[in-house]
């Protein structure tokens, strides 16, 4: 029971350290940021924590099928940590901040061509802003699309390589899966194979959707600018993880959905549908 609670706090507060390093980072940050800031962090790590703390179902998915979320929140801190020192280095410029941004530059670079996330962020900027601007969008945007690509290559060499989840033993559908009654709506499989192929479509297009629906959402209303140092790490944070996140949700279901199948045919050979339940 120690070890449980243990485990709820520190993973609250690896939550808070999250969303406070771009403000703990930047120089000059407001103190009306700082305390809003402040309050979405205890609020976010009090959520974790009864969470986690929780015997029963909640908000998060996959929270007793490790390493799921533990690659998720890597990626995510990863990407608002350089990030962050990419904007730091604007204004305090050092040798890691500097060779961060001319990495980051160059990875914009090769990203940047038609049609491509990366130009299509680029291109929902105002067009009368300065090019330093516009490069330091494009150099976030391309680390940001980076770490997103990575995180699901390392995510399909774990999930293989551990034979995730079946390796951590019995896989708890209500727990892990909160949202998803596998009583209604049908066959389990089917339901499941289905959930993972909308999530893997639109993890896919969402990096080109958000950029044409803030472009066309400035005609109407005051454009996007980004030049908030913050707007633009968690933007860009946003833009990247989001898809990464529905990507992994996706293919985390459908190899859920392959075991249910497997356990099916070896156990009941009539078509009846059982499910792993700790």
């Amino acid at each position: 029971m120690i070890s449980h609670y243990t485990g709820a706090f520190v993973r609250a507060l690896l939550v808070m350290v999250l969303i406070a390093t771009p403000s703990l980072m930047l120089p000059q940050v407001p103190s009306d940021t700082t305390q809003i800031v402040a309050l979405v962090a205890i609020f976010a790590a009090a959520l974790t924590f009864f969470e986690y703390a929780s015997t029963y179902p909640g908000l998060v998915e996959f929270r007793d099928a490790p390493p799921f979320n533990r690659i998720r929140y890597l990626s995510l801190f990863a990407t608002v940590l350089i990030l962050s020192t990419i904007v730091r280095g604007q204004t305090e410029p050092t040798t890691l901040t500097t060779f961060i941004e001319a990495l980051g530059n160059k990875l914009g670079e090769v990203i940047d061509v038609p049609y491509s996330p990366v130009r299509l962020v680029v291109l929902m900027l105002p067009e009368d802003m300065s090019l330093r601007h516009l490069i330091l969008v494009r150099t976030a945007a391309g680390i940001a699309y980076m770490i997103s690509l990575m995180t699901l290559i390392v995510f399909v060499v774990v999930m293989r390589a551990m034979h995730w989840p079946a390796r951590i033993g019995a896989f708890n559908v209500w727990i892990n899966l909160p949202t998803f009654d596998p009583t209604t709506g049908g066959d389990v499989v089917d339901r499941l194979n289905r959930d993972a192929r909308f999530n893997i479509a639109l993890g896919f297009l969402l990096p080109f959707l958000v950029p044409a629906a803030v472009k066309l959402a400035s005609l109407a209303f005051s454009p996007v600018t980004l030049e908030s140092p913050q707007t633009l790490i968690w933007t860009m944070t946003a833009w990247a993880f989001l898809p990464a996140s529905l990507f992994m949700r996706g293919i985390a279901m459908g190899r859920i959905a392959g075991m249910i199948a497997e356990k099916r045919r070896q156990n009941n050979p009539a078509g009846q549908s059982e499910l792993l339940v700790a």
